[in-house]
């Protein structure tokens, strides 16, 4: 599978933020990462419904919504109006039942749907999701801020996933040239990466490593 580059705009300057959109785009990104937090389901907030507005306005690079807040599936609708490629929702936020009704719901209006977990969350929780998922998002770090060390007891859980599932694997947290490796051979195809991108001071060559890391 072709390996896919997420720079993950938590991790941007949000004062330049078209400025910093445009210059991942134009180095080889993929698509973008975006972190939605609440405060409650993760010890952080970040952005809404506007932003991603904002971000569909000067980006056609698919956006790939994460939902890290309680209740996703009470803010659905607002992100997909705001132009959402892709909203994945936490198996720890939603029920097995309401998520399959929200997957329904996402396919309906043409979004993808993504499911995610974190690290201590045993690959059971999804199973009963996987047959309606187009993306499962494993979390390599705690979820709440960006620039956190990659936990590495997270690659046999990506190894396990590859043999049961056939869609695209995403790994979000610490994803750096260190690690890239490791996770491509583990079986996951989109890397989503913040601080190692667009702290980088060649944001081509930062991509360029992490998806030809071998």
């Amino acid at each position: 599978m072709r390996i896919k580059i997420a720079p993950s705009i938590l991790s941007a300057d949000f004062s330049c933020l078209d400025r910093e959109i445009k210059k991942v785009e134009l180095a080889g990104a993929d698509m973008l990462h975006i972190d939605v937090m609440d405060g409650h389901f993760v010890p952080n907030i970040t952005i809404g419904p506007p932003v991603v507005r904002h971000i569909r306005k000067v980006s056609r690079l698919p956006l790939d919504v994460h939902l890290m807040i309680d209740n996703p599936q009470d803010f659905i609708k607002d992100f997909i109006a705001a132009g959402s490629d892709m909203i994945t929702m936490h198996i720890e936020t939603i029920s097995v039942p309401a998520f399959k009704l929200q997957a329904r719901r996402l396919k309906k209006e043409k979004v993808l749907v993504g499911v995610s977990l974190n690290p201590a969350t045993p690959l059971s929780r999804i199973k009963g999701v996987l047959s309606v998922v187009d993306l499962v998002l494993v979390m390599s770090v705690n979820p709440g801020f960006s620039g956190q060390s990659f936990i590495p007891s997270v690659l046999p859980k990506i190894k396990k996933l590859r043999s049961i599932f056939d869609g695209d694997i995403s790994v979000d947290g610490g994803v750096s040239d260190k690690v890239a490796a490791k996770l491509i051979n583990s079986g996951a195809n989109i890397l989503a990466s913040g601080s190692y991108i667009f702290g980088a001071k060649n944001t081509k060559l930062a991509i360029e490593r992490i998806r030809n890391a071998r």
